[in-house]
């Protein structure tokens, strides 16, 4: 029986995506085995989180959150947490700025969030933030590009090489960043072919050669039932 004339063509085909795209398709192999390599939990930080007892708001009907309600058009966003046992306003601006106001009777000054609150909330909620190597201040504009947040942040970089962000306008932690995270953060930029921001998943470069992988892939699929002549030992 004749072999098909189309199945050497195939071949032809199936050797020159290989050397087009057989480099993407060992990087997306190795980044994705290092991206599981460990769980997502420890890679995101959050078994570095002390465990604290939950801070209720006080249970008062009314509520004790001293509010000017005609104030509230200001904002797009009003939260009531519970920071150091005490009742707060997270107000969030139409510019995605926000204010913090305390939100209980008492005449005490809400504590500023400089170096030493920053120092102290570390070593309070975060397993190792009493060793800290350095603390800076970050405006909006020029976040880190571990931190993903386009937030006024404080950076305690500790001992152990974690960076932990607190949000300069909240007083909450809003990022810890190990090592490993940047590890695979690095892994996911090389993954999705996007190293400069690191969030575009569907761009022409990554959707080209995913397409040839694909299609590279059928190729060789369908070359697995080729027949191939059996070969008479001289």
């Amino acid at each position: 029986m004749p072999r098909p004339k189309w199945m050497p063509r195939f071949a032809r085909w199936h050797v020159w995506l290989g050397w087009l795209v057989g480099i993407p398709i060992l990087m997306w192999a190795v980044t994705g085995l290092v991206m599981v390599a460990r769980p997502i939990d420890e890679v995101r930080g959050e078994h570095l989180s002390k465990d604290m007892p939950e801070q209720m708001l006080p249970a008062v009907n009314p509520p004790v959150l001293d509010f000017p309600i005609e104030n509230a058009a200001k904002y797009s966003e009003m939260r009531a947490v519970m920071q150091d046992d005490r009742p707060i306003w997270l107000l969030t601006r139409e510019d995605g700025t926000t204010e913090r106001l305390a939100a209980d009777m008492n005449d005490a000054p809400l504590p500023e969030i400089d170096e030493a609150y920053v120092r102290s909330l570390v070593a309070r909620r975060i397993v190792g933030g009493e060793a800290v190597a350095t603390i800076a201040s970050f405006t909006a504009e020029q976040a880190p590009l571990d931190l993903r947040r386009a937030i006024p942040s404080w950076q305690v970089a500790l001992k152990d090489g974690t960076n932990v962000y607190v949000h300069a306008q909240t007083g909450e932690i809003a990022a810890v960043r190990t090592r490993f995270w940047r590890v695979f953060d690095f892994m996911w930029g090389l993954h999705i072919m996007d190293l400069e921001t690191r969030e575009d998943t569907s761009h022409p470069t990554l959707i080209l050669f995913a397409v040839l992988g694909v299609f590279g892939s059928l190729l060789g699929c369908i070359l697995m039932f080729r027949r191939r002549t059996r070969r008479v030992p001289a």
